[in-house]
């Protein structure tokens, strides 16, 4: 018995070899075939080195963008704070309308490529045409070389800045970070306008000669004598205060741009100048313009319980840091100032230093 398992043993092995025996001779021919193919599109490749790197990378960034563009709808939906449909009682809120009989004028949200030419007209000042215009009065006075804030008259043609800061010729050695530090601005906010130019859109150098906009730049040695970074109390102190916990509407408007997990308020829209109410009571902790930064001019109030309202793109503050204020208290006017393409208030409700949704809160 013990004989006939060792045969039986055997032959299973002698089997097994030779199909092992099999395979390994046709996949080492399979193998041979793809390594000759290879081979020769490597020295093809070779030969032609270089020739073909470029349409590879544009092929594989296109795929790139191709999947990105598929995907990137769905995997938005999915992320906190995005609104997948927005509910049809929401208000598209008109709560005060800016017409004038049935013509209503509407303020373009794309920034402007170019400096402009204006006319002055009669009765036109600086700081309204700055206003008009949503850039700061010093943007006209160094765009202009005006002498003081009454020099200008009916028929002088002004040229007008796309936003407000400076407008800079390139000279020798210069760089974007050079130019940054000379107008006191920003090299990232230099490089972010969509219609600056470098010569290396990776190293972002410069040609002399060329002009770049500064956004928010400054000039050196200057007294600003522009309204937007002034700051006058106009709303009297309101003593003694206390938050209500309930945020009524600071402005009435359309809303233009809502709550999502990339723009933490809400954006309402209404004529320049409009008065912008105090949501609850509360504390000043904010009032003007003091970082340079895109809110541009605006009031925070701190309502002492947890939570704290931002009211940004303002054109004037009525309220000073430290003064209180009570619920509908006037703190200031719609403007467009910072980083704004019209007349509106950007609201925020934050708490904890988390935003909040405000339509969740505005009664």
């Amino acid at each position: 018995m013990r004989r006939k398992l060792k045969v039986l043993w055997q032959d299973v092995l002698a089997y097994a070899k030779l199909w092992w025996w099999f395979w390994y001779t046709r996949g080492y021919r399979v193998f041979a075939k793809f390594e000759g193919v290879k081979d020769i599109i490597a020295k093809l490749l070779y030969r032609q080195r270089g020739r073909f790197a470029r349409p590879f990378v544009h092929v594989g960034m296109a795929g790139l963008v191709a999947m990105g563009v598929t995907l990137a709808p769905v995997l938005a939906q999915s992320l906190p704070g995005v609104e997948k449909e927005l509910p049809q009682e929401a208000p598209a809120v008109s709560l005060m309308e800016v017409a004038s009989d049935e013509t209503t004028t509407q303020v373009s949200d794309k920034v402007r490529d170019k400096v402009l030419e204006y006319t002055v007209a009669g009765g036109d000042t600086v700081i309204g045409i700055a206003a008009k215009f949503g850039i700061s009065a010093d943007t006209i006075r160094w765009e202009n070389n005006l002498a003081s804030v009454n020099a200008i008259k009916p028929g002088q043609v002004l040229r007008i800045m796309p936003v407000t800061g400076v407008r800079h010729k390139v000279g020798r050695g210069e760089t974007v970070y050079s130019i940054a530090k000379k107008y006191n601005a920003n090299s990232q906010a230099i490089v972010d306008f969509p219609f600056n130019t470098f010569a290396d859109n990776e190293t972002f150098s410069l040609t002399v000669g060329q002009e770049l906009i500064v956004p928010d730049g400054e000039k050196p040695t200057e007294i600003l004598w522009s309204p937007s970074r002034a700051v006058a109390q106009r709303t009297p102190n309101a003593g003694a205060v206390s938050a209500s916990g309930q945020f009524i509407w600071p402005i009435g408007g359309v809303i233009t741009q809502r709550f999502t997990w990339y723009h933490k308020g809400l954006d309402i829209a209404t004529g320049q100048g409009t008065p912008v109410l105090a949501a609850d009571s509360g504390r000043v902790i904010v009032a003007g313009w003091p970082d340079n930064g895109g809110y541009g001019m605006r009031v925070e109030i701190d309502h002492g319980n947890g939570y704290v309202t931002r009211y940004a793109h303002l054109s004037r503050t009525d309220v000073v840091v430290g003064q209180t204020v009570a619920r509908g208290n006037v703190i200031g006017l719609e403007g467009s100032t910072g980083r704004s393409t019209g007349p509106h208030l950007h609201f925020e409700i934050i708490r904890g230093g988390v935003h909040l949704n405000p339509l969740e809160f505005l009664k």
